[in-house]
């Protein structure tokens, strides 16, 4: 099926992460064109993309994304390169280490926390949705624009179930539902076809969740809620997020959020006897 996505501007925030790049690879195989936004590790995204048969159809900027005026610049420098925005992923974010209690996590690290995984989107949504307000409304009469604006965030099943020893993490995630609840009644003010939604992943196989994943008992654990008995791969989050962002599949669905994380619940549903957990570990390998 044809997502009719060729030829669109696509803003990937975190594209230097296992998941941005998956995102990367999926939106520019469907033909869009990539304003990336990497951070610290810009220069790693940058030799990674250069690599890419589509490199010329695609813009790497570092950004600091907890800085609102640094946010502005960049979506300023991909309108710049490939015109108007028509679709924006939030995906930058940071799990915090090491495990700590609420009353045990000091106060910077509460709000780098909040900075990271939550004012980093809502900063994000500001500068697209200010970018969509560049574009001037259809005239009265005339035919409004069908395929509209999408704005996807990625949050996480911490969001929904919460996650011990993660307080702040847990909040910063929900905190985008609200956002989402919002804004899907904002955009519309803006681009009448605009839609807002959430993916909230499980727990995914990328190199940056690799070292909890290699623990004995992890894998145990983190799967006896899940009917399916298996870890997410970063390119089932990026495809997700492909389909919300198609106006040809998704045209008509806003404010929703969709978890990708094998069914989980906040249930047990198996022993951890049941779990062969080297069985699941070794699809690791392929995940990236």
């Amino acid at each position: 099926m044809d997502l009719q996505l060729a030829g669109k501007h696509v803003l990937i925030t975190g594209a230097s992460g296992g998941i941005g790049r998956a995102l990367a690879e999926v939106f520019a195989a469907e033909g869009a064109q990539l304003a990336l936004l990497g951070g610290r590790r810009t220069p790693e995204l940058a030799a990674f993309v250069a690599g890419r048969p589509w490199h010329e159809r695609a813009l790497c900027l570092a950004c600091d994304l907890t800085r609102p005026e640094e946010v502005a610049t960049a979506f300023g420098a991909a309108r710049a390169r490939f015109g108007p925005l028509q679709v924006c992923v939030a995906n930058a974010g940071a799990w915090p280490r090491p495990e700590e209690l609420l009353h045990q996590a000091s106060v910077e690290r509460i709000r780098a926390t909040l900075d990271a995984n939550l004012f980093s989107v809502l900063w994000t949504a500001r500068a697209f949705l200010a970018d969509l307000a560049l574009t001037p409304p259809p005239r009265e009469g005339g035919s409004l624009p069908r395929h509209g604006a999408a704005l996807t965030f990625i949050g996480s099943t911490a969001g929904i179930f919460g996650e011990r020893h993660h307080a702040d993490y847990a909040a910063a995630k929900a905190g985008l539902a609200g956002l989402v609840h919002s804004l899907k009644n904002e955009i519309v003010l803006l681009d009448p076809y605009g839609r807002v939604n959430l993916v909230a992943p499980g727990w995914t196989a990328t190199h940056i969740a690799r070292p909890e994943l290699e623990q004995a008992g992890t894998i145990r654990r983190i799967t006896r809620t899940m009917p399916l008995r298996q870890l997410a791969r970063a390119l089932d989050i990026a495809r997700a997020v492909a389909v919300l962002s198609s106006p040809a599949v998704s045209r008509h669905v806003s404010g929703q959020t969709i978890t990708v994380a094998g069914g989980m619940e906040g249930r047990a549903l198996w022993a951890e006897s049941d779990v062969d957990e080297d069985s699941v570990r070794g699809r690791l390998r392929d995940a990236d």
